[in-house]
């Protein structure tokens, strides 16, 4: 009878050291702090008002915390001011009389300077452009926290939000970033429903102020040392989440779902490993979590773009008409680069670039994806850790547990 051995968790975590005890695999040559918090009455700067940066102002302002919510719109700060609504998201929301609006113009050093946190709520293609603002204006003495909450791979350089940073305003300031990511519907944070979240960041200490921060009766944080992994599995979940909306919008039911959503899961995971992610990261809410929440619901923007192109929609009547930024679409992009450096064979991903960007018919990539021939359901990239070495290399970081590593035999 065929025996098959497969890695144990332990084995895993072992072989991608990532994710489990910085403390052994990451050498800090040299770090940077935030200043320390509060013990109640932060104050934070959100940058954007849109739907998942205003819905965490108001979960901030529910707990006391003094925040000032950045718009790009003067007239959404206006109304803001005037009613404690945001007349584009959230509408029906009344937002806490601790949160005040401030823009169009970015804040400038003195805000910034009196400010605990500074919460990046803004798309990923415009992140580059608003740090290089904001540089000027951070003092790495009185560095506030630094959490983002975007899930995206900027396109043209492909590069993940800790390099944008590092780029930007430097490694110091990039190694103590923190990110929040996971299953978090806005309209449901709002409404109190119980909600938990990855955090990450390079050292526990950044990670626990932002999980410190955030906590509330109805909303848990589960902190971690892998940011790489838990970017990666949060902006590629969007990926997927556009092909079961391509799927659903064809009349394919539960079966087919299911099917998108396990698969996905294992592209997400060769993919990140290979980037040189711990693939336990990808079982986290970050990752299976927040993948299955936004392959599952019309509430996700990406799965509204999936539904409408299996509809028969064109893409950019669809982008035209959203109401707010779907991520995934430009993630593809991103993504299908990183699987063809990596090598990585990921037929979903491949199929929803092909439907977005190549013009094929929704239908046509599934009855492609079928027909594949049959393949091993359990397997790993043979090495990883090149992007990451290099990402890790531009951040003065030395991973040991970052080689090129073999995999065991399945």
């Amino acid at each position: 009878m065929l025996r098959l051995r497969l890695p144990s968790f332990r084995q895993l975590a072992l072989r991608y050291p990532l994710s489990t005890n910085h403390s052994r695999t990451i050498r800090y040559l040299s770090m940077v702090s935030s200043k320390p918090q509060p013990e109640q009455n932060s104050k934070v700067l959100v940058f954007g008002a849109g739907n998942f940066g205003s819905c965490l102002a108001s979960h901030l302002g529910d707990s006391q915390h003094e925040v000032y919510m950045w718009a790009r719109e003067e007239n959404i700060v206006k109304h803001f001011n005037e009613h404690h609504r945001n007349p584009v998201y959230l509408k029906d929301h009344a937002f806490p009389s601790t949160i005040t609006a401030v823009g169009p113009q970015m804040p400038g050093k003195e805000l910034i300077s009196k400010v605990d946190v500074l919460l990046f709520a803004i798309p990923t293609q415009f992140l580059r452009s608003t740090l290089s603002i904001l540089r000027p204006s951070l003092d790495l003495e009185n560095l506030p926290l630094l959490i983002f909450v975007n899930k995206g791979i900027e396109v043209g350089t492909n590069a993940l939000t800790l390099e944008i940073i590092a780029d930007t305003c430097g490694s110091e300031i990039a190694k103590a970033a923190t990110f929040i990511s996971g299953p978090s519907f806005a309209k449901e944070i709002v409404q109190r429903q119980p909600t938990s979240v990855s955090v990450a960041s390079f050292t526990e200490s950044e990670a626990s102020k932002a999980a410190t921060l955030f906590h509330q009766p109805h909303f848990r944080c589960y902190t971690g040392l892998d940011p790489i992994g838990i970017e990666l599995s949060g902006a590629l979940k969007n990926v997927y989440a556009i092909a079961s909306g391509m799927s659903d919008g064809l009349g394919f039911e539960n079966n087919t779902r299911a099917m998108i959503i396990t698969r996905g899961l294992s592209e997400m995971t060769c993919i990140g490993t290979a980037y040189g992610a711990s693939p336990l990261t990808f079982l986290g809410l970050s990752g299976v979590g927040d993948l299955f929440l936004t392959c599952s619901s019309s509430n996700s923007r990406n799965y509204t773009v999936g539904y409408r192109l299996g509809q028969g929609e064109d893409l950019d009547v669809i982008l035209k008409t959203l109401g707010s930024v779907a991520e995934g679409v430009s993630t593809t992009k991103g993504a299908k680069k990183i699987i063809e450096e990596l090598g990585i064979n990921a037929p979903i991903a491949s199929a929803v670039y092909d439907v977005l960007f190549n013009g094929k018919n929704t239908r046509d990539a599934v009855k492609d994806l079928m027909e594949l021939p049959p393949s091993r359901e359990l397997e790993l990239p043979p090495t990883a850790g090149g992007p990451a070495r290099r990402l890790m290399n531009k951040l003065g970081l030395e991973a040991e547990g970052l080689g090129e590593v073999i995999h065991p035999q399945l």
